[in-house]
C-alpha cells in the first residue's frame, strides 16, 4: 500500500459520549468486521471495559476502505496567524485506502497514554455529545492534539436523541476551534446516519504520512504494549522511518534492551501476521521478551547495529495516588506478587514494593495515576487472579523539610515525621478545570470553598454554560471531590485536572490507637482545619464496626500529641454466678472479685486482634 492512501487518527472524546460506538458503525461500514461477528463495543475487550461502558485499555485496528466518488468539501479554518482563510480539501482517488484508527481511553488518568497515540497519528476528531455539548476532559486532550500539529475533523453525535442540542454544541464547537460551522460534521454512531461522509471527509482533509525513505534506519514509536504468557511482550507501534520485519535485530532506545523480532503484523482488528511494516502504518511487534520494564509506552524501537535517534516526548509514568495492597491470608502474599509482576507486565505505568505492616503482615505499596487507575488495578487482580485484598486508604507523596536542603518524600501516612521534628510539609498541587451550568455555579464554588482550592479565572462558555480554573491541593481532589462534585451538579459538571507543582501544606497525621496500640492502616494525612472533625469520625466508625471483647477496649483519634476523640466499647458481660442457686451471698461476691481482678489484668496486658472484615469496611467508607 502507497503512503499516500494511509489515514491514521484516533478520536479525541469525553467519557460517554459515544467513541465506542462510532468506531462500531466505522468498522461495519468499511467491512473491517463481518455483520455475523458485529456485537457493541468491539474495540472494548475487556469485560471490566463492557461493564462501565469506557475504555480503559487503547486499541488500534485496520480498516480497508474504497470511497465512492468525491464532493466539494471547502471549509473555514483558522491559519497560524489567527486568520480565517478558506481550505479546500483534497480529491480522492479511485482507488482504496487503509484507515488507522486508535481507540483511546477518554479518562485523564491516562493522558499521557493518550498523548502517545495522538504522536503517532496525523488527524484526530474531536467527538461532542449533542445531548451534553464540550466537556472539560475533551478540552485537555484536545490541547494535547493542536500541540502536536493534528488535523482536528469536529464531529457532532448522538444527533438522533430526542435531547440533542445540535445549535448549541455547534456554536460551542465554533466558540472553541474558531472554525465555520460547515467544517462541523454531524453523525449518529448508533444508526450510521452521516458515517459515510465522515469516511471521506477523513480521507480528504487528514493528510498521508510524511515518512522517511524505505532505505533509511528503523525508527518506530511505541504507544502501547501487552503481554502474552508464550510470546512475551507484544508491542503496537507506528513505523516513521526504515521499515520492520521478522528476524530483524532491534534495540529499544530508551531502555537498551536488545531483541530479535518474532513476528510483525496488524489489527484487523485480531491481529494479522504480515511480511513486514512500512513507513507510515500502524501494527505490532513480537519481542519475546517476558520481563516487566523493557518496553515502556513512549519508547522508540531501533536497528541494532544501525541506531536511530529516540523520538522526543518520552516521559516516565510518575505515580500520582499510592495505596498498599495486603492479600487478606498471608498464605496468599507470593500469589499476590506474581498477579502484580503480570500486571507490570502490560501496565508500565504500575509500580509496587514490598512492604511489611505489624497488624496486616506482609503487603506492597502501589503507585497508580490516578483513583480510576487504582480501581482498575485492584478489580483485575480480584477478577484475573482470584484475589482477596485489603486496600489501605489512598495517599499522595509529601515532601517534608527537615533542615537546608534536606527533603524526604513521604509516601504513606505511616512514613509522615512526628509534629514539631519537621520544618516544613510540601504538597502536590493541581490545576483544574470545570465546565458547569450557570445555575450550579454558586454550589460548585462552594464545594471549592470546602476542599481549599483557590479560585482563578472564569469565563461564560456559551449561552448557559460556565468554565471556572481552579488550583486545589490533590489530597482534596482525591477525597471523593468529583463524586461530590457531581452530586452538586445532578451530573451535568464535568472536571480535568494537570499537576500544578508543589506547595507548603497545613496538614497533620492523624494516627488511631485502639487499646492504647497504634493501628498504622488507619492512619491519615489530614487538613489541620479539619483534624478534629476527622478524629471523631474515624473513631465513632471504629465504634460501631470493632465486636466487644472481654475487657473494655479504648479508641482513641490522635494528632499533634494530643487526644481529639475518644471512645470506649464496654466489656462483654458474662454470668458468672449462673450456675449458683441459694446459699450466702458472699459466695457470689468471692467469684465477682476474682472477675474484676482477671478483666483488670486483661485490660492491663489484653491485645485486641482486629477482623480483616474491619478494614476491608473502613477503606470501602473511605
Amino acid at each position: 500500500m502507497e503512503g499516500k492512501n494511509i489515514r491514521n487518527f484516533s478520536i479525541i472524546a469525553h467519557i460517554d459520549h459515544g467513541k465506542s460506538t462510532l468506531a462500531d458503525r466505522l468498522l461495519q461500514i468499511t467491512g473491517t468486521i463481518p455483520e455475523r461477528k458485529m456485537r457493541e463495543q468491539v474495540l472494548d475487550s475487556m469485560d471490566l471495559e463492557r461493564e462501565r461502558g469506557i475504555t480503559i485499555k487503547m486499541t488500534p485496528v485496520r480498516m480497508m476502505y474504497h470511497p465512492n466518488g468525491t464532493f466539494d468539501d471547502s471549509y473555514l479554518t483558522p491559519d497560524k496567524g489567527g486568520q480565517m482563510s478558506k481550505v479546500k480539501s483534497q480529491k480522492l482517488s479511485n482507488s482504496e485506502y487503509v484507515l488507522n484508527l486508535i481507540d483511546t481511553p477518554g479518562h485523564i488518568d491516562f493522558s499521557y497514554e493518550v498523548s502517545r497515540s495522538l504522536k503517532a497519528v496525523e488527524g484526530a476528531l474531536l467527538l461532542v455529545d449533542a445531548t451534553q455539548g464540550v466537556q472539560a476532559q475533551t478540552l485537555t486532550t484536545l490541547a494535547m492534539a493542536q500541540e502536536l500539529g493534528l488535523v482536528i475533523i469536529p464531529v457532532i453525535t448522538k444527533i438522533d436523541s430526542n435531547l440533542a442540542q445540535i445549535e448549541d454544541t455547534t456554536r460551542e464547537i465554533v466558540t472553541l476551534l474558531k472554525c465555520d460551522p460547515s467544517a462541523i460534521l454531524r453523525v449518529s454512531g448508533k444508526t450510521g446516519e452521516g458515517v459515510k461522509e465522515l469516511l471521506a471527509v477523513i480521507i480528504e482533509r487528514i493528510p498521508p504520512p510524511n515518512e522517511k525513505k524505505m532505505e533509511d534506519t528503523c525508527q518506530a514509536l511505541v504507544f502501547d504494549f501487552e503481554y502474552s504468557p508464550h510470546r512475551g511482550v507484544v508491542v503496537y507501534v507506528r513505523v516513521f522511518g526504515g521499515g520492520i520485519k521478522k528476524g530483524d535485530q532491534l534495540l529499544f532506545g530508551v531502555t537498551r534492551e536488545a531483541f530479535q523480532t518474532l513476528e510483525v503484523g496488524v489489527f484487523s482488528p485480531e491481529q494479522v501476521a504480515k511480511d513486514a511494516l512500512h513507513p507510515g502504518e500502524i501494527g505490532y511487534v513480537v519481542t519475546g521478551l517476558k520481563e516487566p520494564g523493557k518496553a515502556l509506552v513512549g519508547d522508540t524501537i531501533t536497528s541494532f547495529r544501525n541506531e536511530a535517534s529516540v523520538l522526543p516526548g518520552y516521559q516516565h509514568p510518575q505515580p500520582v495516588v499510592w495505596a498498599s495492597l495486603y492479600p487478606e491470608s498471608q498464605d496468599e502474599f507470593s500469589a499476590l506478587r506474581q498477579a502484580l509482576m503480570r500486571l507490570k507486565l502490560s501496565d508500565s505505568s504500575l509500580s509496587f514494593e514490598e512492604e511489611m505492616s505489624p497488624t496486616l503482615g506482609r503487603g506492597f505499596r502501589c503507585g497508580f495515576l490516578g483513583m480510576l487507575h487504582l480501581e482498575i488495578v485492584v478489580e483485575r487482580l480480584k477478577r484475573e487472579y482470584n484475589l482477596e485484598l485489603i486496600l489501605t486508604a489512598p495517599s499522595i507523596v509529601y515532601e517534608a523539610e527537615f533542615g537546608k536542603e534536606e527533603r524526604k518524600k513521604i509516601y504513606s501516612p505511616a512514613q509522615f515525621p512526628s509534629d514539631g521534628t519537621y520544618v516544613a510539609v510540601y504538597e502536590p498541587w493541581a490545576k483544574i478545570n470545570i465546565i458547569t451550568p450557570l445555575s450550579k455555579v454558586g454550589d460548585i464554588m462552594q464545594l471549592l470553598y470546602v476542599h481549599e482550592a483557590e479560585v482563578g479565572e472564569s469565563e461564560s462558555f456559551s449561552n448557559d454554560r460556565v468554565r471556572l480554573e481552579a488550583l486545589i491541593p490533590l489530597r482534596e481532589l482525591m477525597r471523593g471531590f468529583f463524586d461530590e462534585m457531581k452530586s452538586v451538579s445532578s451530573g451535568y459538571a464535568s472536571l480535568s485536572y494537570e499537576p500544578y507543582g508543589m506547595k507548603k501544606a497545613q496538614v497533620a497525621r492523624l494516627d488511631v490507637l485502639v487499646a492504647e496500640e497504634l493501628v498504622s492502616a488507619f492512619s491519615q494525612i489530614v487538613s489541620k482545619h479539619k483534624v478534629y472533625e476527622e478524629a471523631k469520625k474515624i473513631v465513632e466508625r471504629l465504634y460501631n464496626l470493632i465486636p466487644p471483647q472481654l475487657f473494655p477496649v479504648k479508641i482513641q483519634g490522635v494528632a499533634a500529641g494530643r487526644i481529639l476523640s475518644s471512645k470506649t466499647i464496654s466489656a462483654l458481660k458474662k454470668d458468672v454466678t449462673g450456675y449458683l442457686y441459694g446459699g450466702d451471698i458472699t459466695r457470689k461476691r468471692k467469684l465477682w472479685e476474682k472477675q474484676k481482678k482477671g478483666k483488670k489484668k486483661l485490660k492491663e496486658r489484653g491485645r485486641v486482634t482486629i477482623p480483616h472484615d474491619v478494614f476491608l469496611k473502613m477503606i470501602k467508607q473511605e
